[in-house]
């Protein structure tokens, strides 16, 4: 799991905004379109098993089984009006919807 330098900016923004955590998880939950989805929430501290990755200037909390579908995914941000917002490039992915919120494998 890799976060960009313009999506690690984002995120410190919105941490100090929210006040919510210092931590950002990502979770895969089934739903969207293709079966599967990204979750995006703060966290305050890790939970037991979490794997931590410090990447773009954050830390990133995920548990063991969202760590399998997120193995060489990139989170990027663009700010664009169109087609802006958080976006995932994930490896893993066999086919993902068009807007870019859920993906199957």
């Amino acid at each position: 799991m890799r976060v960009t330098e313009s999506a690690g900016s984002k995120v410190r923004a919105l941490i100090e905004r929210e006040n919510q955590g210092d931590f950002l998880r990502i979770a895969i939950t089934g739903g969207g379109c293709n079966g599967l989805s990204y979750k995006l929430k703060f966290a305050p501290e890790p939970k037991k098993g979490d794997i931590l990755v410090r990447s773009g200037g954050v830390a990133v909390l995920v548990d063991a089984r969202t760590a399998l579908y997120l193995k060489g995914t990139v989170l990027d941000y663009s700010s664009q009006l169109i087609a802006g917002g958080f976006k995932f490039t994930n490896p893993n992915a066999k086919a993902s919807c068009s807007c870019g919120e859920s993906f199957s494998v």
